[in-house]
């Protein structure tokens, strides 16, 4: 009952641009060629999941976003812990990845296209670094950002190090890890769909762009509604995640 009276809550605004819509269209104020009533967007939605091409495209752009998310936050881990162990390195490496966060990731593609070949390991690639750039960011902050008079009182009844890592360090930085996780999945199935619009065969991003060369307006909008929605639905997932491992957050907060 409660999930429902949430799910209405959350639905309400969207239903209603849906009503308004179909009713707008039904009375020719809106011109149905470019803007196909939800009726006609369901229809579509139906015949794709029945065909199994929504299926397919979803995926394929799913197991490329899966594999770069994967790597993006290993490296990003990785990177985030190495920096925090020198502060000499940490410094020589800010400038670096400021940059290379602040550098359009779809503007890197010919160079790693040029270095690893036009298939899917550049595509997945530019992808993970997009995640790494942006997990090593937000975990770096998130170590910078822990109490020193934790880490001391466990040093000062003698927690060992791995022990301050896992007991003090893990536990302050997993709420902000989790947002790291949230954004960074966004980041990725962003790039992954993007990167496929310019470049590649099959995933959501070509079948966007097929849609939109072949004037295929219904299959257009019914391709964006499903990565809408494939956002939606890992937001959901993530925070769902986060209010069972990191429940303290909200009791903070």
């Amino acid at each position: 009952m409660n999930n429902a009276i949430s799910f209405a809550r959350a639905s309400w605004l969207v239903a209603l641009i849906l009503v308004a819509w179909q009713t707008l269209v039904g009375f020719r104020l809106l011109d149905p060629l470019f803007f196909p009533p939800p009726a006609d967007l369901l229809s579509t939605l139906v015949s794709l999941v029945k065909s199994g091409e929504a299926g397919r495209q979803i995926a394929m752009t799913l197991s490329r976003t899966g594999v770069a998310f994967g790597l993006g936050v290993l490296w990003g881990a990785a990177a985030s812990a190495v920096l925090a162990l020198s502060a000499t390195l940490r410094r020589a490496a800010q400038p670096l990845i400021a940059a290379l966060y602040s550098t359009p990731r779809l503007t890197l593609l010919p160079m790693v296209m040029l270095l690893l070949g036009v298939n899917d390991l550049s595509r997945v690639f530019l992808v993970a670094l997009g995640t790494a750039l942006l997990m090593t960011i937000q975990i770096s902050d998130a170590i910078r950002g822990v109490n020193k008079d934790y880490v001391d009182l466990a040093v000062n009844y003698g927690a060992s190090r791995a022990t301050v890592i896992r007991k003090v360090y893990l536990y302050a930085c997993l709420p902000q890890i989790f947002t790291a996780l949230r954004l960074s999945f966004s980041r990725a199935l962003v790039l992954t769909i993007s990167v496929e619009l310019l470049n590649c065969d099959d995933g959501l991003g070509s079948m966007i762009w097929t849609a939109w060369q072949t004037f295929a307006i219904e299959k257009l909008y019914v391709s964006i509604a499903i990565t809408a929605t494939l956002g939606l639905f890992f937001q959901w997932l993530f925070q769902r995640l986060e209010e069972r491992i990191a429940p303290w957050k909200e009791k903070t907060t």
